[in-house]
């Protein structure tokens, strides 16, 4: 479907939320000057005061998420949307439905896989159809793994066999949007596994090459020498989708993903309190009450922000040869959270792009000119020079 004429380039639904208000900041400072901006949210009092706090003019939309024939007006209006409306499997349905209708390119910040999976199987083939990009997981879950897995992949030799092991180092706070996500995926393990077994069943794989994710193990690591623990976030899943859809990424691609520490005990004390949490999340009332410890729409102080960072490592080897890269940046969470989703919706908007359609990843839908986006915006993609055993980085 051709988006020439359409009133908005971009559109942030969600625009009264923490994170969304962060992403309003950037676009509305980092946007070309000629770029359609609009701020969508179900209150409209809220969305001046979120104007106001802008000081510009940017064209305002009250509208329900929830509304499917609401969604398909606005995602007619514009050539991109972002949205922040979460948990995306409650509420994130008619946004992505009116998307791949519409031919309208979809971003989110979904760190859930059963959304994912559920958006491959009902909106994957329509959007291919149409021409609109559904771009998940464009925050810190999981633009970092995602871009930095391809980097790491672009240093290694072509048409071989390659491995990646990614290690997350990072110092951060949490918003309620976040607790609320991530209490909803723990609570619902049974059904997300039962759509992603559908999902299996019906995606077919890439001719001639395979694509996997690599578990690993609690303990020592013989890359770093860290202790880690495998992440069972949904950053391999995106890498492995990403390593489907690119033939660079060779005959036989596998990756793994770990928290990394230097100390055994917070090594334990992150098993064991993930434990905790999920055993906790399947009970109403103690999810209730963990949700409370942070409401929706409330986030760490800029103060807090200020001192937060990240560092994601990778391995990667491959016929004989081998690399070590590094992605680095400020707070994950929010501030470059808020960096990447806008640059990807700016990438998409703006930037000469291969043809792509349907459900895409960052690195197959946007790849190096994303990555060149987020280095200019102060976020590194290294190679980092090994020690003389060329097994760790100095």
């Amino acid at each position: 479907m051709s988006r020439e004429g359409r009133e908005f380039d971009i559109v942030l639904l969600g625009a009264t939320g923490f994170v969304g208000g962060l992403i309003a900041d950037y676009l509305v400072s980092n946007a070309p000057s000629a770029a359609r901006l609009s701020l969508a949210g179900r209150n409209r009092a809220k969305l001046e005061g979120v104007r106001a706090r802008l000081g510009t003019d940017v064209s305002l939309m009250t509208v329900d998420a929830s509304d499917p024939k609401a969604m398909r007006t606005l995602a007619d209006r514009t050539r991109v949307l972002i949205t922040t409306v979460g948990p995306y499997i409650l509420h994130g349905g008619p946004v992505v439905a009116a998307c791949a209708e519409a031919g309208t390119d979809y971003l989110d910040l979904t760190g859930e896989p059963e959304f994912v999976d559920l958006t491959y199987l009902k909106h994957h083939v329509r959007a291919v159809k149409t021409g609109a990009r559904l771009v998940h997981a464009c925050g810190f879950d999981s633009v970092p793994h995602d871009l930095g897995a391809q980097f790491t992949v672009d240093q290694l030799p072509e048409g071989v066999p390659l491995t990646v092991r990614g290690y997350v180092r990072m110092n951060g706070n949490f918003s309620g949007g976040t607790v609320a996500s991530a209490l909803e995926i723990m609570a619902r393990l049974r059904s997300g596994r039962a759509t992603h077994d559908l999902r299996r069943e019906l995606e077919l794989p890439p001719s001639g090459r395979t694509a996997r994710v690599v578990t690993g193990r609690i303990g020592r690591n013989r890359d770093t020498g860290w202790w880690v623990v495998p992440m069972p976030t949904i950053d391999p899943q995106i890498v492995a989708a990403s390593a489907r859809l690119l033939p660079r990424y060779g005959p036989d691609f596998s990756y793994s993903h770990f928290w990394a520490s230097g100390s055994p005990l917070a090594a334990a004390g992150l098993v064991g309190g993930a434990g905790a949490i999920l055993a906790a999340a399947q009970i109403p009332a103690a999810r209730r009450a963990l949700g409370r410890l942070r409401p929706s729409g409330s986030g760490p102080s800029p103060e807090q922000r200020e001192q937060s960072w990240f560092k994601v490592r990778f391995f990667g080897e491959g016929a004989g040869s081998s690399v070590v890269t590094e992605v680095a940046g400020g707070d994950p969470g929010y501030t470059e959270t808020a960096k990447m989703i806008s640059e990807a919706a700016l990438c998409l908007a703006f930037d000469n792009l291969p043809q792509t359609s349907g459900q895409m990843t960052t690195a197959s839908s946007m790849g190096s000119a994303l990555r060149l986006r987020l280095e200019a915006a102060g976020i590194t993609f290294s190679v980092l020079p090994a020690d003389p055993e060329g097994v760790r980085p100095t």
